[in-house]
């Protein structure tokens, strides 16, 4: 997406297929799975917590939550970290990716606070590019959450979104904190966006973003050699049945480039990786940082920094 416009600039499906061998046509493959298709986001949904923590005037960036022992028990349900850790700030969380903290951000707040940021970031509506069979996705209405639901809703587990309506969300912390319509047309005039965050909410959020995507966060393999970058893992287990499947993966990234001054963003899913790996950081990530450096020359971006390697 390009950040000032809302235009679609690229989009693609893989493994793609060939309309003129109509012998060995495979439905699944005709699909533009980045429109249609719905998938729980996981922790690329966390940046959006910590922003309606911060906009309650409940969390400051610097605000210490205790997530040892990296688990976090509500009624007869636990909630654990993929990697425990112990007092972090709330943009650690983001950068570590807790669960336990971000829950707890979660649980802070009224079940509508939460749920309204959800609903003004664009989730659980159409994102309306106008391409046919776009989905709205599913966000359930606050009044039906229990304590446990809130938890895991606030990392992204209980509502389903395609990825173009993650990519668009994004444009929240991009453009300090305004959400633009999309579009898959030129525009010939600025859009109109609708504000969701107040500047500085956003500014810190992607503070927190450009963390994750730095040595000591879930995505180093996110970095561009001369730019800065931001953005956020997701890792979620796929349903199966009535539960979750222990060992199918939805893995994702969502980012912007160059940080100080984003000017595209990038969504990147991965349905089931089988190559050894399935963080969002390791098989995602990657694949972000290729796209965005190709995507960065091509439009002439300037670097950031310039003396930066990956």
């Amino acid at each position: 997406l390009d950040v000032a416009t809302g235009e679609i600039l690229a989009m693609a499906n893989l493994p793609p297929y060939n309309p003129n061998n109509r012998g060995r046509l495979d439905a699944q493959r005709t699909r533009n799975r980045a429109v249609t298709d719905l998938f729980e986001p996981g922790s690329t949904l966390k940046p959006f917590t910590a922003a309606a923590a911060l906009e309650a005037g409940l969390f400051e960036a610097g605000t210490v939550i205790q997530t040892a022992p990296g688990q976090l028990t509500i009624g007869s349900r636990t909630i654990r970290d993929a990697h425990p850790q112990g007092a972090l700030t709330v943009a650690q969380v983001i950068q570590k990716s807790s669960n336990v903290g971000t829950a707890k951000m979660g649980l802070a707040m009224p079940s509508e606070m939460l749920w309204s940021l959800f609903s003004r970031a664009g989730f659980g509506a159409p994102p309306r590019s106008g391409f046919p069979g776009e989905v709205s996705g599913r966000l359930r209405a606050h009044k039906t959450w229990k304590p446990i639901e809130q938890a895991t809703m606030s990392y992204g587990y209980g509502i389903s979104v395609s990825l173009l309506q993650l990519a668009r969300s994004y444009t929240i912390f991009a453009s300090d904190g305004v959400l633009y319509p999309v579009t898959l047309l030129k525009r010939d005039s600025p859009a109109q966006g609708t504000r969701v965050v107040s500047a500085q909410t956003a500014l810190a959020v992607r503070r927190m973003l450009e963390m994750a995507a730095q040595p000591g966060g879930t995505a180093p393999g996110a970095q561009v050699s001369g730019y800065t970058v931001a953005g956020k893992t997701g890792t979620a287990h796929k349903l199966e049945g009535k539960g979750y499947a222990a060992n199918r993966y939805v893995s994702s990234f969502v980012g912007m480039a160059p940080a100080s001054q984003p000017r595209i963003i990038v969504a990147v899913m991965i349905d089931e990786p089988s190559a050894g790996q399935h963080y969002g950081g390791a098989v995602a990530a990657p694949v972000f940082s290729q796209v965005t450096a190709g995507t960065l020359r091509f439009l002439a971006v300037p670097p950031d920094a310039p003396g930066r390697t990956t």
